[in-house]
């Protein structure tokens, strides 16, 4: 094969073939191809040094498709010009035939130009009749150019068109273009396999018809105009199944939601009705629900060959693409869990809208993750709900790209465009995307083209803005009816076939509808309920009672042995080796600093069976070069993880620097600590403020979640906060944001300012018999403070302490007491200690919320002589916890020690932020001055 590659690359086996069978037998092929190679083995002699290059087509390299179709003939003889002019008209169908398929349900396509009539190749309607060659490189012996070409438009410009030839490995183009010609791209299904089609097809109208008419003007987000996709994801999840799938994560935004999880999952109607009829919850239960169509559900199933299967439609809100980043994760912490050695057997499924996938940039930070060690998931099944319009946006100004699809090619995953009227069709299409999946585990994308029969929500009117296309939407048969006078034209069905299923399933849906009526209550069914078992919900009387986080110290100092000890067969730069030592060094003198209480917390975690997760840009080092929980070996790069070394580690620790994203990073690791309550899962920020670039996460599922969709979480945000005159970018990060977003026992914010109390805060988010999101603020220059540091015994025997008390303070001295939190405290002391001062304590708040109220108020009350009562903050006043505690701390008036309100969290100068900081400071200590 390779001999030809000069050729074409998309045709080297062609060649190679018809080349095989000239050496086999040469007066067996066409005699100008005889010639043809006969020249070949010339030109490849001693003796035919130049002829290659006259009698040779030229071939250049392509990027994106591999090689361009061959176009100089000069030197061949006019049968063989003729038959790779036939080779490039089959490789312009494989390129351009989805520009020119019969797709669109409702309008007519754009147009583009050039087009695949045969002029455009220099063939012409004389050449119909004329058996070529070519025909084998797709699949057809002793075919004539117009049975070629007959069978190159119900291939690649029929019902289904697909993207492809941009695929750099020709070994899976090939794997394509083998299906595609033994199948001709066409759907083949047998009577009963149609009947069943019909009949979630019916399901999907019938079900949205009956909410019409029954809960008139009501929002819904009906799938009309897309209900093919029911028995597609009814025929996946069947065929996924025969192939050892065991469990599905599917995630989607609201248009159609109510329809799958009635018709695809399961969920009982009569739990709809009483959504519909906005029931209120249990009077016990802990949260405030969400609107329908935001809702997941998890359902085991049984296929129709008798496979059990776990099924997950993740509850999503309205920024439309955030569930995407979820269900992966969600997705990899089953795989990570049940089967580690085998990721096909957890298949991700993505829904989007069109005017999202194109829209959204998370989607980009998603398809990004596709193909990396921390966040792959062996392929997903993305599918496009394609209304052709985005709200009331047209799409033409919905995207600059030709298809919404178009991000598929970042990862080079094949995309097919499937009219959304044939039902058949989208499930041929549905079941090609999960072999493409199972076979080489990486993303297909499938953009199901149809159409929204009313406007964005059942209240709307569309014709406002699109009186035209609702004009020809408001005449278009739905794919039910369409499918159904196809089966009886072809006699697989009956005349009232269809009238008899409505029949029945409406019937089923009155019954429901009656059931639904009589109750008064709704309810709402857990999602990944299996995961949580033996988890409880938590107030606030629980969040703030003293876990044991303690730990054996005989069975610490095994894990710091070997945590401080590098192989000795591997050779490290002289850096690490001091930095082990180091390690080494500390332990044994009893002065543990932030990286060794971290990495020890870790360490006893996965002794106990508790697995470990941490992710974010630069983690494996730390940005601060503290962590170097992963260690490269100097010459070869190879990665050392000294905590994957243990003794008797029960549990893994896993650990990844991530790609530079942030919103769809932190939605991964959220969907991993959804599903995978026993792991520590950590997200790190490079800088603390960089978490705002996953504010919708953080809005809408960190903070919200448990409250809206009863769904808990142990995800710990690590955020490295502190002001060191880094500038605007590198100082906050932006606690005042979290506190705000605090209410209703919902997350734990802490900053910590020792390795001690960081060790058992992060013992404790495992030792519970609850999760909560946690989110730390974590110090830059106090990784190596040499104040900061703790004991092993402060580490085997103590406990997280929400309030910390001045170790230095006089109670009987004390005049003013200072509230306070992280790194500023220890700038405080230092200013103590310049100016002698012995008449002010030092009060550290560890954990903001829930805040210890109690324990704050036992601190006042042991200073007696005190009369000033301070909050500090080097933080402006806006910003910072000073807002909250005025908000949430009224047992003594608080005076404020910070600069003045800022737009910006810091001064670029160095110079100036100094003096602002200096300034704040000054205030702690002269109750007259005040910025």
């Amino acid at each position: 094969m390779d001999r030809f590659s000069f050729l074409n690359a998309a045709h080297t086996a062609f060649f190679a073939d018809l080349y095989e069978q000239y050496i086999e037998n040469p007066d067996s092929v066409e005699p100008s191809w005889r010639a043809f190679f006969q020249g070949f083995d010339f030109a490849a002699s001693d003796y035919g040094s130049g002829f290659t290059e006259m009698a040779a087509p030229q071939a250049q390299q392509n990027d994106s498709a591999g090689i361009q179709p061959v176009s100089d003939y000069s030197g061949l003889p006019e049968k063989l010009q003729k038959e790779f002019k036939v080779l490039n008209l089959i490789e312009g169908y494989r390129t351009r035939g989805h520009l020119f398929t019969k797709t669109n349900p409702v309008r007519e396509r754009r147009n583009y130009t050039p087009t695949l009539e045969l002029e455009n190749f220099g063939l012409s309607a004389s050449d119909l009749n004329t058996v070529f060659d070519a025909g084998k490189e797709v699949g057809l012996q002793n075919a004539t150019l117009q049975q070629i070409t007959d069978h190159l438009k119900k291939v690649y410009c029929n019902h289904i068109g697909i993207e492809y030839m941009y695929i750099r490995d020709p070994e899976v183009r090939k794997w394509i273009q083998n299906r595609l010609s033994n199948g001709e791209n066409q759907p083949k299904f047998s009577a009963e396999q149609k009947k069943h089609i019909l009949a979630k097809l019916n399901e999907a109208v019938s079900f949205e018809n009956f909410l019409h008419t029954k809960y008139v003007g009501q929002k819904r987000f009906s799938l009309e105009g897309g209900e093919s996709l029911i028995p597609a994801l009814d025929a996946l999840i069947e065929a996924a199944a025969d192939k050892g799938v065991e469990q599905f994560v599917m995630g989607m935004a609201h248009r159609g939601r109510l329809n799958v999880l009635a018709n695809v999952f399961g969920k009982p109607t009569a739990d709809i009705f009483s959504e519909f009829d906005g029931k209120d919850y249990d009077d016990d239960a802990m949260f405030d629900g969400d609107v329908k169509y935001h809702l997941g559900l998890t359902s085991d199933k049984l296929t129709q060959n008798g496979k059990k299967i776990n099924i997950n439609l993740a509850p999503n809100p309205s920024h439309l693409e955030t569930v995407g980043a979820v269900i992966e994760g969600i997705a990899r912490a089953k795989q990570d869990k049940y089967f580690p050695d085998d990721n096909k057997k957890v298949l991700p499924i993505a829904l989007h809208g069109d005017a999202a996938v194109a829209g959204q940039g998370i989607v980009y930070e998603i398809v990004q993750m596709a193909k990396l060690d921390g966040y792959k998931t062996g392929g997903t099944i993305h599918v496009v709900i394609n209304n052709q319009i985005g709200f009331t946006t047209n799409y033409l100004d919905a995207r600059s790209s030709t298809y919404c699809t178009d991000v598929a090619k970042v990862t080079l995953s094949p995309v097919l465009h499937v009219n959304a009227d044939d039902a058949e069709a989208v499930v041929h299409a549905m079941l090609f995307a999960l072999d493409y999946r199972m076979e080489f585990g990486t993303d297909v994308f499938i953009d199901l083209l149809g159409y929204r029969k009313y406007g964005h929500n059942e209240g709307d009117e569309p014709r406002f803005t699109q009186p035209n296309l609702y004009k020809l939407i408001a005449k278009h048969q739905n794919p039910r009816d369409i499918y159904a006078e196809q089966l009886i034209a072809a006699g697989v069905i009956e005349k009232g076939h269809v009238d008899s299923l409505e029949k029945s399933y409406k019937e089923k849906l009155e019954e429901n509808l009656e059931a639904s009526r009589k109750r008064d209550l709704t309810i709402i069914t857990p999602f990944m309920q299996n995961e949580w078992e033996g988890f409880k919900q938590a107030g606030e009387d629980e969040m703030l009672q003293k876990v044991n986080t303690a730990f054996s110290k005989d069975i610490m100092d095994e894990i710091a042995s070997v945590i401080t000890q590098l192989p000795q067969d591997m050779k490290f730069i002289r850096k690490i080796e001091k930095l082990i030592e180091d390690r080494k060094n500390m332990y044994e003198n009893d002065k543990l600093d932030w990286a060794m209480g971290e990495l020890l917390a870790y360490g006893t975690l996965l002794t106990e069976g508790f697995n470990v997760r941490i992710s974010g840009q630069d983690v494996e080092r730390g940005t601060f070069s503290h962590r170097h929980a992963v260690i490269k070996v100097e010459d070869s790069e190879e990665e050392v993880v000294l905590l994957n070394r243990l003794k008797d580690q029960n549990g893994k620790f896993y650990i990844y620097n991530s790609l530079l994203s942030e919103y769809g990073v932190v939605g991964f690791d959220y969907g991993y600590a959804l599903a995978s309550p026993k792991t520590l899962t950590i997200w790190e920020a490079q800088f603390g403020d960089f978490s705002n670039g996953a504010q919708i996460m953080i809005d809408q599922y960190i903070s919200a979640a448990e409250d809206k969709w009863n769904n808990q979480n142990g995800l710990v945000m690590l955020l490295p906060h502190g002001y060191e005159g880094q500038g605007a970018e590198h100082s906050s990060a932006r606690m005042e944001r979290y506190l705000q977003l605090c209410a209703n026992n919902n997350m734990y914010i802490a900053d910590c300012t020792t390795p001690a109390n960081f060790f058992h805060l992060l013992r404790r988010q495992m030792k519970t018999n609850f999760r909560k999101p946690l989110i730390v603020f974590t110090p830059k220059s106090l990784l190596r403070h040499p104040a900061v540091v703790s004991t092993r015994e402060e580490l085997a025997n103590g406990s997280f302490q929400e309030v910390l008390d001045d170790p230095a303070a006089n109670p009987d001295k004390v005049k003013t007491i200072v509230f306070c939190t992280g790194k500023f405290y220890y700038d405080l002391v230092a200013e103590r200690e310049n100016l002698g001062r012995e008449d002010v304590a030092f009060i550290r708040l560890e954990q903001l919320y829930p805040l210890p109220a109690e324990q704050m108020k036992e601190m006042i009350g042991k200073y007696k002589n005190a009369d000033d009562y301070v909050w500090a903050q080097e933080e402006p006043r806006n910003m910072g916890a000073y807002g909250y505690m005025l908000m949430n701390f009224t047992e003594v008036k608080l005076r404020v020690a910070s600069l003045k309100a800022y737009s910006a969290p810091a001064a670029g100068s160095y110079t100036r932020s100094k003096k602002r900081h200096a300034a704040a400071i000054a205030m702690v200590f002269d109750k007259d001055l005040f910025n």
